[in-house]
């Protein structure tokens, strides 16, 4: 199966144009011909297939064949927030995995403990756009660019909040607090934690303390922890 990213893809259009980057791919790359089929996703649930008209190294043209709207959708609505890794190939691989698990918005945020106050979201969109095409996902995750931990707090959310910290206190298993079919958005902080007066100000803004095992995680993986559980329980 060749399948290719194609965000501004309509469906009511009966032929498309690949970029002269794809274009160059389908042809000089992958050696297709006139009559090859192929697959396409626009990242907002449509998946396509095609077949190449036209097989020009620079301006590929398909005809597209047939549709499937909401392709794989699921039952619920993840967002995960978390503080962007020192190293940076920490975040790449959460971004890779939680978008072949499946995951549908991620916000870096930028807390007192950050150990990195920005990151290349351009670069962060293309190993996400990789995954989706890896795992068959037709919806393509949204990317926020980082923002402040206070900012995001008061942001509106329609949906079930939960924070995931290590300071001590009661904390509620997520495996028993999450209501199937709904929208969440968890909070995972840096590799030192949240401070103390940032979670008073989480639960304060409506988050729900939470564990993710008795375990101490690094951030990317507690981060897709909460990624995997929240999708085996919505399979449940």
């Amino acid at each position: 199966m060749h399948l290719f990213y194609t965000p501004d893809l309509q469906p009511t259009h009966p032929q498309y144009f690949l970029s002269e980057e794809e274009s160059k791919h389908a042809i000089r790359v992958l050696r297709l011909e006139v009559g090859d089929e192929v697959q396409l996703i626009d990242g907002r649930g449509g998946f396509y297939n095609a077949a190449i008209h036209d097989a020009h190294p620079k301006r590929t043209i398909l005809n597209i064949t047939s549709v499937t709207p909401q392709f794989n959708k699921r039952n619920h609505y993840l967002h995960i927030a978390v503080a962007p890794t020192k190293n940076i190939e920490r975040l790449e691989w959460f971004l890779e995995k939680a978008t072949e698990i499946g995951i549908d918005e991620v916000s870096l945020i930028i807390t007192q403990r950050s150990e990195r106050k920005e990151a290349k979201v351009d670069r962060l969109n293309k190993i996400i756009t990789a995954a989706i095409k890896q795992s068959l996902k037709a919806y393509h995750p949204v990317l926020n660019d980082a923002v402040k931990l206070n900012q995001l707090l008061t942001a509106p959310f329609d949906g079930q909040k939960f924070i995931a910290h290590c300071e001590p206190g009661e904390k509620l298993d997520l495996r028993k607090e999450i209501n199937a079919g709904g929208s969440y958005l968890i909070l995972i902080g840096p590799e030192g934690d949240f401070s103390p007066a940032e979670i008073e100000l989480a639960l304060e803004s409506g988050f729900k303390p939470i564990t993710l095992g008795e375990a101490r995680l690094r951030t990317e993986t507690a981060a897709l922890e909460a990624c995997f559980e929240v999708n085996f329980l919505n399979r449940l």
